[in-house]
């Protein structure tokens, strides 16, 4: 790098993932002089493997509605930064860049390629058309204050200043894709206040045995309730989930990881077992339970006594183990006949279609996680 240890520069951005490069290539696009440094060999690792690899890269929600999926706080804090860059604005910057963009279920928007190595491309051709200089290869070991300038250390034992810094490194979440965490030391460093770090949109495990038997078995059309262990609803969501091998996958668990999450992290500390929360899958969103209970009376009156299993499997579209699955929290027998349900037991069996319960006690940690939560306090930003 050409820069020598007391050169002073305009400004230092740290981390050429998504943040970095938007961050520096807006900024030398208004002017200023920017280097950008990135410790792994290459721009954008993760925008290369998100999405899988096709790189969802924002949403067709309004700036409000995707706000409030933040939180109170998250929307509070979020409110500018969605007026001053609302996703429309992102897909028109990309369209700009030669890369048109489509809409799909999920409120998802990709690339139209589908290739998120084009949307990598574009970001760092923007960054260096519109001057900034970017070193890979750069590891960053800390960062400090120095009069009204920062000082940078970089692997190699180099110490660059700049007036201005961006510090972009990512959390900790795919570790193998760089965000290894780095930046939390140094932000403490500066006395900054920290929210633990904890992986977030990630995968959850289960205790229990049949949800690892029903591997494999997915579902789309179902809403998605996170309840703390104290019977509190945390959260909600509309979407997809899949059961694994070691638990619930899908957007509709990873969505709802962040509480499951911090717990876990809070037992490990404390050297205690992680309190179980409670996911409740509405297998039918589209039928409240006054209608569910009248179907359920009126499939009683079918000629032939078909097997309830059946019906409900067809009625609405589930498959065959998730139902049976309900009765067993209905105790229902699985052979039962519509007009053999009594009126305690068809009440039970509307309860489970409407909450089967599925117990989640952890995660499979930031390997697996696609975002962390937590990092530098928002108290600590000025978010105008």
């Amino acid at each position: 790098m050409p820069e020598r240890s007391d050169a002073q520069l305009e400004s230092i951005v740290i981390g050429a993932g998504a943040a970095g490069l938007w961050a520096a290539a807006r900024a030398a696009e208004l002017g200023c002089k920017v280097l950008l440094l990135e410790k792994t060999p290459r721009t954008g690792t993760k925008v290369l493997a998100s999405g899988g690899t096709r790189c969802n890269l924002t949403t067709t929600r309004g700036p409000q509605e995707a706000a409030r999926l933040f939180g109170p706080a998250g929307e509070r804090f979020l409110r500018g930064a969605f007026r001053a860059l609302p996703p429309t604005a992102v897909r028109e910057r990309f369209l700009n860049l030669g890369v048109p963009t489509l809409a799909e279920p999920l409120e998802k928007v990709f690339p139209a390629s589908h290739r998120a190595r084009d949307v990598r491309d574009a970001l760092e051709s923007w960054a260096r058309s519109a001057g900034a200089r970017i070193a890979c290869d750069s590891a960053v070991l800390g960062i400090e204050r120095d009069g009204n300038a920062w000082r940078v250390s970089v692997q190699g034992g180099r110490v660059l200043r700049a007036r201005k810094l961006c510090v972009c490194p990512g959390g900790m979440s795919y570790p193998r894709s760089g965000t290894t965490g780095d930046g939390y030391a140094w932000l403490a460093a500066l006395g900054l206040p920290l929210v633990d770090p904890v992986p977030a949109l990630v995968p959850l495990l289960s205790p229990e045995p049949w949800v690892r038997e029903l591997a494999g078995v997915s579902l789309q059309a179902v809403d998605v309730e996170l309840r703390s262990p104290d019977g509190v609803l945390l959260a909600r969501r509309a979407r997809p989930v899949v059961f694994t091998h070691k638990g619930v996958s899908g957007p509709g668990a990873m969505d709802l990881s962040e509480p499951v999450a911090r717990e876990e992290t809070a037992a490990l500390r404390a050297g205690r077992a992680a309190r179980v929360h409670v996911l409740r899958l509405d297998l039918a969103p589209e039928t409240d339970r006054e209608q569910l209970q009248t179907l359920l009376a009126n499939l009683a009156g079918r000629p032939g006594a078909p097997l309830l299993a059946s019906l409900l499997a067809s009625e609405f579209a589930l498959p065959r183990r998730i139902v049976a699955r309900a009765l067993a929290q209905a105790g229902v027998a699985p052979g039962a006949r519509v007009n053999e349900l009594a009126r305690a037991a068809r009440h039970a069996l509307v309860e489970a279609l409407k909450g089967l319960a599925i117990p989640v006690s952890g995660t499979l940690g930031f390997e697996r996680a696609e975002v962390t939560a937590g990092g530098l306090a928002l108290a600590a930003v000025d978010a105008a």
